[in-house]
């Protein structure tokens, strides 16, 4: 076989993008490039590795089968290069983190930035996806390490927390629900809410979470950041929800109202899954360590 690394990378981020478009963007290749590749790599095997469609691309048995010697390879290399980069005195690689939105906005920037200034040579692929399917890209070998809901069942990986936050209501200082001291989910969605865009994970578990009442959100706008929520609840467009150290902190300079959000789920223990720390790289490793580290105590109490 005539593999190289590259095909083997391109072949990985194609079948997770499940789009030989977004994955040769990912492996940062043009979109020909990485089609001749992907067509020599099933004519030197004799067998279709991908099955297209309109909606993209999705592996056969085949492709399943070297998707699973891929990941391996490219791992082993990554090892490789960590190993005989020590002799050169420093680090090198690059470490796939996945997250929620609640920890990807309010508490892994500052961690991350902190981490790569002290490791120049690395870099961290960082992508948000709802908690359960981190779980489950995990345990497959897509990512390195992840960072979910505590509720999510992590199944065999390994696991230590991370923070706690819970998710409040914010509504102008005015608004009816802002004399309320505690409102629960359902009681609030006959309001028009500001939101994340529909794409965010957050969002998408709202969204799942009015369904099962029968009450789907009136979303009026919709927005990339929490801070650009407070800022459309203050101007009364609509009330949203936000992790609470994001209303603390926007509430120093915003017209705002927290209120507690009685739902179980509002509260959120955010963890850290991996496979295996013994078998990450060693600066993979090491952002777990500076993870888990880095933060006081888990917060206490709610309001």
């Amino acid at each position: 076989m005539r593999f190289d690394l590259a095909d083997l990378s391109l072949f990985r981020h194609v079948v997770e993008a499940g789009s030989i478009t977004h994955g040769a963007e990912r492996a940062h290749l043009a979109l020909a490039a990485a089609s001749t590749r992907i067509r020599n790599m099933e004519e030197v095997l004799g067998v279709a590795l991908l099955k297209r469609g309109r909606q993209g691309v999705t592996a056969t048995q085949a492709g399943r089968t070297l998707l699973q010697h891929a990941r391996l390879i490219l791992r082993q290399a990554e090892r490789l290069h960590e190993e005989l980069g020590a002799y050169g005195g420093g680090l090198a690689g690059q470490i796939r983190v996945l997250s929620n939105t609640n920890a990807l906005t309010e508490f892994l920037p500052e961690a991350l930035s902190s981490f790569l200034a002290a490791h120049p040579t690395v870099s961290v692929d960082l992508e948000e996806r709802l908690s359960d399917e981190i779980v489950g890209l995990i345990a497959e070998g897509v990512a390195d390490i992840g960072v979910v809901a505590g509720t999510v069942d992590a199944g065999s990986l390994e696991t230590y927390p991370f923070r706690r936050d819970r998710f409040v209501l914010v509504v102008a200082p005015d608004h009816p629900l802002a004399k309320r001291g505690k409102v629960g989910f359902e009681d609030v969605l006959d309001y028009d809410f500001v939101g994340l865009d529909r794409a965010s994970a957050l969002q998408r578990f709202l969204a799942s979470k009015a369904l099962r009442v029968g009450r789907p959100l009136r979303l009026r706008v919709q927005l990339r950041s929490f801070d650009a929520v407070c800022r459309l609840v203050e101007c009364k467009v609509g009330i949203g929800i936000v992790p609470e150290t994001t209303a603390r902190r926007v509430s120093k300079t915003m017209a705002i109202k927290p209120v507690t959000l009685s739902d179980p789920w509002a509260v959120r223990d955010l963890t850290i899954c991996i496979k295996s720390l013994k078998e990450l790289p060693l600066y993979a490793r090491q952002l777990v360590e500076h993870l888990r580290a880095q933060y006081p105590p888990p917060l206490r109490g709610g309001g």
